[in-house]
C-alpha cells in the first residue's frame, strides 16, 4: 500500500501494521507446532481479529484519501479501538504470551500515530476549520 498524499502518516503506519499482522499468523503456526504454550487459543482469536481490522483499516484510509468524511471517521474509530484494545489486552497479566504482548504495544503505538494522522486530516478538512 502506497502512502496517501492526504494521509501520509496514517497510511504508512497502517501499512506497517498490516505487515506486522500478516507475519503474526505464520508465527502462530510455527509456535503451535514447536511451542504450543506460546500459541494459546486467545492468541489465535486476537490474531484473526486484528488481521480483519488490518485489512479494513487501509481500505478505509484509501477511501478517506479521496475526501470521504465517513471513511475518515471510520478509520479513526478503527484505529482508536485497536489502540485501546491492544493496550488493555497487553496489560492483563498472563492472558497472552510475552511476545504477543510486545506486539500489542507496538500495534498500540502504530495506532496512536494513525489516530493522530486521521485527527489532523479531520481538523484540516472540517467545514468550519481552516485549511493548512
Amino acid at each position: 500500500m502506497v502512502a496517501s498524499p492526504r494521509l501520509p502518516l496514517a497510511s504508512t503506519l497502517a501499512a506497517v501494521y498490516l505487515v506486522l499482522v500478516l507475519v503474526t499468523i505464520p508465527a502462530l503456526v510455527v509456535l503451535a507446532v514447536l511451542a504450543p504454550h506460546l500459541a494459546p487459543v486467545e492468541a489465535w482469536i486476537h490474531a484473526v481479529i486484528v488481521l480483519l481490522l488490518g485489512v479494513l483499516l487501509p481500505l478505509r484510509l484509501r477511501r478517506a484519501a479521496t475526501g470521504s468524511r465517513s471513511a475518515l471517521r471510520a478509520a479513526g474509530i478503527i484505529a482508536a479501538v485497536l489502540l485501546l484494545a491492544n493496550v488493555v489486552e497487553a496489560l492483563v497479566p498472563g492472558l497472552f504470551p510475552v511476545w504477543m504482548r510486545a506486539e500489542m504495544i507496538v500495534i498500540a503505538v502504530l495506532m496512536a500515530g494513525v489516530v493522530t494522522g486521521v485527527s489532523l486530516e479531520a481538523a484540516r478538512t472540517s467545514p468550519g476549520g481552516r485549511a493548512a
